[in-house]
Formats: C-alpha cells, sequence, structure tokens
C-alpha cells in the first residue's frame, strides 16, 4: 500500500512495487514524483527524513537529509540593526537557502536497500514532466494567492504562465532533463558540476538577502544515518526521528505526559481532552525550544527528555481545571520545572512539506518527510526545481538573557525541523500505524490527534486523520476554523486558553495494520489518495 498527497505520486509508487520494487524504491520514485506535481511543497531542492523499518525488524533507520548551513554563515544570519529579520524578507533570499539534502538522502536509502535500479526511479516521472499534467487544483489556488511570484522571473514564467493557460496546465521539460542526469550520474550530478555552479551562482545573485553558498558547501555534504527514537505508549511502541528533528522528542513527551490521564474516556473533540493534549504541548515545546537542535552541534538530552520518571514530574504540572500561566522548560533528572530561562519565541515556520508513506509485500515500511519550507522555498529556481528556504527555521535571535539557544545558526549546521515520520509497534513488534504529515510546526500536533484517534480512540486512520485539528506551538491554542472545535473553544476559554480560530491545511497519510491487510488513511483537506494491492 502507498498514500501521499497526490494521485500521480501514489500511483506511481504502487506501479514501482508492482514492478517488483520494495518499499524504498517506491519512495524514491515517490519522492521524486511530488517534486513535479506539487512542486511548492518539496522536492531534489529541498530535505527530507525518511524513517525505514525492515520486514523482519531487524532494522529501524533514520536517514536525515536537512538541509545544511554554508561554512560562511553566522549566528547574526537573520538580524538587520540588532533587529530580528522579518520572516517574509528573510524567505525569499539567498541567505535562507541551505544545501538540500533529499537527494543525497535518496541515494543512501537506495545504497543500503534498493531493489530496482537507480535510475528506473526516475523514469515515471521524468515522463509525466515531459507530457506534462492538467496542473492540481490546490497548486492552482497558491499560485494565485501568492503574489510574489511576479516578483521573480523564473517563478513568473514557470507557474504564473501556466496558471494562466486553459486548461492550466503543468509541464516541466527542465527538471525532466536534471532528473535523467540525477538518473545517469547520480548525487554528483546535483552536487558537482555545472548544476551546482548555477545554485551558487543562482543564491549569490538574489537580491536583496545575497546568499554565500558556495560549491564546497554542496560538495562536502553528506546525508546521515541515525537511529530512531522510541518509547512506549499504553502498550504500543513508538519510533520517530531524532534530533534535529524535534518532532519524535515532542510527540514522544507529549503522549509520555498524557499517558497519566484516562484520555480513552474521553471523547474526541471534547474540552477536557483538548485541554489536557494542549497542557502537554505546551510543556513539550517549552522542552524543545531550550533543548533541541543539530546534535552535531548541541548536546540534546534525548533519553533524558523522553524518561518516563521525567515526564510523569511534567504531567503533574498539568491541572485538568486550568491553564498552566507559564510552562516552563525542566531539568531532566533534577527537576521538573526551571527558574529562569529565555521565553520561547513564536513559530513562524512555513506551512508546506509534504508526507507519504509505503509498505511493500514483504512488510517492509517508509515513513518520509519532505519539504523546501515555505510555499515555493525560497522562490529561486535553478534547473527546473525551486531552492529551500530552510534556513529561516534557525532561530533568528541567537541570544535570549544571555543564553545561546539550540537553534541558533552556525556553519555546517542543521536546523531545527518539526517533521515526524513515526511507526507504531505492537505488542508482537508488527506494525500496527505509519503516520505523518505536513504543515511546518503544526505538524507535531497533527501527528499527535491522529495517533491518539488510532490508539486511544480506536478510531481508523481515515477517521483519526478527518478528526479538526487542535495545535499549541508554545504562543495560542489554534482550532481548526468551520469545525466542530469551534462549539467548544467558549469553554476552553474558561479555562484560561489563547483560542485562535484558524484554516489548517494538514497533510496526513498514514496506514495501518488490520486483519488480513493494510488499510490506508489520506487528508480530506489535501488530494490524497491511498492505493493497495
Amino acid at each position: 500500500m502507498v498514500v501521499s498527497g497526490n494521485p500521480h505520486a501514489s500511483r506511481i509508487g504502487r506501479d514501482i512495487l508492482r514492478r517488483g520494487g520494495n518499499a524504498v524504491d517506491a519512495a524514491i520514485a515517490m519522492q521524486i514524483a511530488l517534486g513535479f506535481v506539487e512542486p511548492s511543497e518539496s522536492g531534489i531542492g529541498g530535505g527530507s527524513f525518511m524513517l525505514y523499518r525492515s520486514a523482519d525488524g531487524e532494522v529501524i533507520n533514520v536517514y536525515d537529509g536537512r538541509e545544511t548551513a554554508p561554512a560562511a554563515a553566522t549566528a547574526d544570519r537573520f538580524t538587520v540593526l540588532g533587529r530580528r529579520q522579518p520572516l517574509w524578507s528573510a524567505i525569499p533570499s539567498g541567505k535562507a537557502v541551505g544545501v538540500p539534502g533529499t537527494v543525497a538522502l535518496l541515494h543512501m536509502a537506495h545504497e543500503d536497500h534498493g531493489q530496482l535500479p537507480w535510475a528506473d526511479l526516475f523514469e515515471p516521472t521524468i515522463a509525466l514532466a515531459r507530457e506534462g499534467i492538467d496542473m492540481p487544483t490546490r497548486l492552482q489556488q497558491q499560485v494565485q494567492r501568492d503574489l510574489s511570484l511576479r516578483l521573480y522571473v523564473h517563478t513568473r514564467r514557470y507557474f504564473r504562465r501556466q496558471a494562466r493557460q486553459d486548461p492550466p496546465r503543468l509541464q516541466n521539460p527542465e527538471l525532466a532533463d536534471t532528473l535523467q542526469r540525477i538518473a545517469n550520474e547520480g548525487p554528483d550530478a546535483l552536487y558537482r558540476g555545472e548544476l551546482a555552479e548555477e545554485i551558487v551562482a543562482a543564491t549569490r545573485s538574489r537580491w536583496p538577502g545575497r546568499g554565500d553558498l558556495t560549491l564546497d558547501d554542496l560538495a562536502s555534504y553528506e546525508a546521515l544515518l541515525r537511529d530512531a527514537v522510541c518509547a512506549d505508549y499504553r502498550g504500543w511502541r513508538l519510533c520517530g526521528p531524532p534530533p534535529p528533528s524535534s518532532g519524535g522528542i515532542a510527540v514522544l513527551q507529549i503522549l509520555g505526559m498524557l499517558g497519566h490521564f484516562d484520555l480513552p474516556a474521553m471523547a474526541p473533540n471534547s474540552a477536557e481532552a483538548i485541554h489536557l493534549i494542549t497542557e502537554a504541548s505546551r510543556l513539550a515545546f517549552a522542552d524543545r525550544f531550550r533543548y533541541v537542535g543539530d546534535p552535531g552541534f548541541v548536546s540534546v538530552p534525548t533519553a533524558a527528555l523522553i524518561d518516563p520518571e521525567y515526564l510523569q514530574q511534567r504531567a503533574e504540572l498539568i491541572d485538568p481545571a486550568r491553564v498552566n500561566e507559564r510552562p516552563l522548560p525542566g531539568l531532566p533528572g533534577v527537576r521538573p520545572e526551571l527558574p529562569a530561562v529565555p521565553e520561547p519565541v513564536d513559530e513562524e515556520t512555513a506551512e508546506d512539506t509534504s508526507h507519504f508513506a509505503v509498505v511493500d509485500g514483504q512488510g517492509n515500511v517508509v515513513s518520509m518527510t519532505s519539504s523546501i519550507e515555505a510555499p515555493f522555498g525560497s522562490r529561486i529556481m535553478v534547473g527546473g526545481f525551486l531552492l529551500n528556504n530552510q534556513l529561516t527555521d534557525f532561530t533568528f535571535q541567537a541570544v535570549q538573557n544571555g543564553i545561546e539557544v539550540a537553534n541558533a545558526v552556525a556553519p555546517g549546521k542543521r536546523p531545527r525541523s518539526s517533521m515526524s515520520p513515526f511507526i507504531v509497534l505492537d505488542e508482537n513488534d508488527e506494525i500496527r500505524l505509519i503516520i505523518g504529515s505536513r504543515g511546518g510546526s503544526r505538524i507535531i500536533g497533527y501527528v499527535i490527534k491522529a495517533l491518539i484517534g488510532v490508539l486511544d480512540w480506536e478510531l481508523t486512520v481515515q477517521d483519526a486523520i478527518s478528526l479538526p485539528n487542535m495545535v499549541h506551538r508554545g504562543s495560542g491554542l489554534e482550532l481548526e476554523q468551520g469545525t466542530p472545535l469551534e462549539d467548544v473553544a467558549q469553554t476552553l476559554r474558561a479555562l484560561g486558553h489563547d483560542v485562535r480560530l484558524v484554516p489548517m491545511r494538514s497533510g496526513i497519510h498514514g496506514i495501518e495494520r488490520i486483519e488480513g491487510g493494510w488499510r490506508g488513511g489520506a487528508d480530506p483537506r489535501l488530494d490524497g489518495t491511498a492505493i493497495g494491492d
């Protein structure tokens, strides 16, 4: 079974499995396809996390293809005259572009586990990009809404011209040529040579905000293999990505705290359930801001942050009857709260990302999330694809209250991510659920909702995904506008929550094991499609 946010990508993944490919082969082909069919979300100009589990259960790997900052990057990268640069001005700049990691990740995973030839996995998308498809409705809407695309010659020519055709058409022969080169030459086609020179030139010529990427930055990039971060929840074993993603730790912290409350007895969409989930999220986000960054640069106490005794202490800070006035980070292993720390900054990260899940006939599993960060990334196009603006995921103010924040910019550093591809194992070490989402820093809340829906409320994966979204990222409780959650907003305000009703276009996709097979779930807020054999 495969499930993704686009029917073309899902069909390509299904076809690869039918040709004898395994889950990694299908994942590579699907990710390449998503870079064409939803170019505003992800692609070869961005980064990714892939969670892989072998059919025999012997291997649970996380492939880290997160972008890296240039060697010339400094902590004041996004400050102007000592003040924090506005996010809107940082995004479409050369300074926002990190070294793309997705191609290196895909190639590394293929060398470890791939079954079909590397080049074969590019063929379906190369053909699709040359022939063209009807432009997806959501992409049309994004192009119409984003006035910044008019400002840059490549985005104007590619996106706006094609959106104005009758009917709107998406075709990209330049991307097809680029993909053919990568298919033939491997990652070197991106990280060395002519294409690398074009990437460097494009980022350095963007004004305002000229970049400082070099050919050495690209040539020295490496995808990394990391151990998954895992913990237990009500008898299930959950595994997700470690730092520099904050998703694994945050999701496991939230669930570890909620395990001390009778959430299964509470109704979905009820004020009492939302309150508990929100309070646990606020505590987890306080720890996230204080501790989580690139482990190559900061010491992240991963095991201590998800230790059951520490999470019990944190759970005792949750009052079911009222809001915690100011949730503080704790000191794992010592005390549940720290007395004086920097205030967490508001999360301003963009929403656009891709997530998909695959399980093959042997039982190998992939849960993968990828992104170019903002819709249309940095708006810089090279070789038919958009370059990311992932460096805006760094905390812009590197020092607060005299303390250097964990996610400060540094040369070669990977910015903190919220990507949360997860798998859930049952008591027999069998896959119960594969899940993940798009959505910037809201990803953590989206994934929590789906996990609780399946594991606590015993909903199908589709019904859990379809539940209204509720997210707290450290500043204000966001409830999905136009849903039944509006009915409990006033009750939550009475408990002390700062409630905001906002549109939330998640992109949660998952697969669950059922008796005799698998059942897929796709987010109805997108064009998601689950296909199984």
